[in-house]
């Protein structure tokens, strides 16, 4: 079975150093048996950002199916979230790849892992709709201020849009005298008369 390793430190000038958790993680897979395909450093990249180098690399290697399995030190080293984490999982899951993580011991090649992730899901399942309740309560609320939802309402003169296109003006010319871009007025030209949208 392959191993892929990914480590991450935030910032590699307060002495930091991913040393400490490739060693434990190599040493994890000489334990299992387990061959070392590729090894994902992230060094001085903060865990709040979801996309960072060698986790792009890591998640376009996984694609090619160069590994079995992926490794890590603890799951903040590796996500940002516990939705990120999540799907991370799914996407691993999906293309048989198994997730480790080291100190907290969960193995997604085994029931206990399994069960964690299912667990996992869950709990990002309930963050999202708890947000999306949220969100529902906070439109609800503004239209019973009388706030008015949506994109602003804008009329279009095609009368105007008309003549400038019979003088040969460009699409991009009348937006530019108009204010608009180029899809409302194609649009608005189309309907052929004054229109609110």
């Amino acid at each position: 079975m392959k191993a892929a390793i990914y480590a991450r430190v935030s910032t590699s000038n307060n002495g930091q150093d991913p040393t400490m958790q490739t060693r434990e993680l190599r040493e994890y897979c000489e334990r299992r048996g387990r061959a070392v395909a590729d090894e994902f450093i992230d060094a001085g990249v903060s865990g709040s950002k979801e996309s960072r180098p060698a986790l792009n690399r890591l998640l376009a290697d996984a694609k090619r199916r160069k590994f079995d399995a992926v490794l890590v030190y603890r799951y903040d080293r590796f996500a940002r979230s516990l939705r990120h984490l999540v799907n991370a999982l799914a996407e691993f899951d999906a293309l048989g790849i198994h997730f480790v993580s080291l100190h907290e011991g969960v193995d997604t090649s085994t029931p206990n892992g399994r069960l964690v992730f299912g667990i996992f899901a869950s709990i990002a399942e309930f963050e999202r709709e708890l947000i999306r309740g949220r969100v529902r309560s906070g439109l609800a609320a503004a239209k019973a201020r009388g706030k008015r939802l949506g994109r602003p309402t804008v009329t279009v003169d095609t009368a105007r849009i008309t003549a400038l296109r019979a003088s040969g003006a460009s699409w991009r010319d009348i937006g530019a005298q108009m204010g608009m871009c180029r899809e409302t007025l194609r649009r608005a030209f189309e309907l052929g008369k004054q229109t609110s949208f």
